[in-house]
């Protein structure tokens, strides 16, 4: 569940994996970081829940720079002129980074409204109410997210404090879903807002998949950011 918020993993390219990498980007990638975020989930069948989600950054090696999750979840990322890309992620069960078969873009440069890009994503919240297992995601596949930067130079108020400078990047998708024989086959909305402030990163995400549907269940998932270093 929690991976959905660390698309990412998301500065330094391979070739730069031993320069120090900047102190002042919008997704810092160097050794020594680490980000508590509290996950709040609200579910449209009342199901709400109340999370807390640890990110570290692990240095860089051969691969690249390195961030993991306290679900075991390990990403490699790579920057370059073009912006801030995962390459590989790693679980806990695997011996091996997967390498990402394209790049997947966590930011991509200019850094400035209007920026647009393409990443694959998942309904990581829409499940049906009445198979096993109800999560959509298992039976959905990818789909492609269009991302776009909305605005920059916003302030942010989160539990970790209030950030200037910080972009606002808001993700559309659509999955096609079949509902039942009545309704046939609907394309469900996935939404998502990220924001990410210099010298810091991502400090607060929306990410909502509403289904106003007697036979599937969706949800609204919020990332706050409540400590970091």
């Amino acid at each position: 569940m929690r991976r959905l918020f660390i698309l990412l993993g998301a500065v330094a390219s391979l070739a730069a994996c031993g320069r120090r990498a900047p102190s002042d980007e919008l997704f810092p990638l160097a050794g020594g970081h680490r980000w508590t975020y509290r996950v709040s989930t609200e579910m449209e069948d009342g199901g709400d829940t109340v999370e807390t989600l640890t990110l570290r950054t692990l240095g860089a090696d051969v691969q690249g720079w390195r961030r993991r999750s306290d679900d075991g979840l390990v990403y490699w990322l790579r920057a370059d002129e073009t912006g801030i890309y995962r390459i590989a992620s790693r679980t806990d069960l695997e011996a091996e980074p997967q390498p990402d078969p394209a790049r997947r873009y966590v930011l991509k440069a200019p850094y400035a409204p209007g920026t647009q890009w393409q990443a694959g994503t998942v309904p990581y919240l829409l499940t049906r109410r009445s198979e096993f297992p109800p999560e959509l995601r298992h039976r959905s596949g990818e789909v492609s997210m269009s991302y776009r930067v909305e605005a920059a130079g916003l302030e942010v108020q989160t539990p970790a404090g209030r950030f200037a400078g910080c972009l606002r990047v808001a993700g559309a998708a659509s999955v096609r879903v079949y509902v039942d024989p009545a309704s046939g086959w609907r394309e469900l909305p996935l939404a998502t807002l990220e924001w990410y402030c210099p010298g810091v990163g991502l400090v607060r995400l929306e990410r909502r998949e509403p289904a106003h549907s007697p036979f599937l269940v969706g949800g609204s998932r919020t990332l706050e950011l409540t400590s970091w270093e």
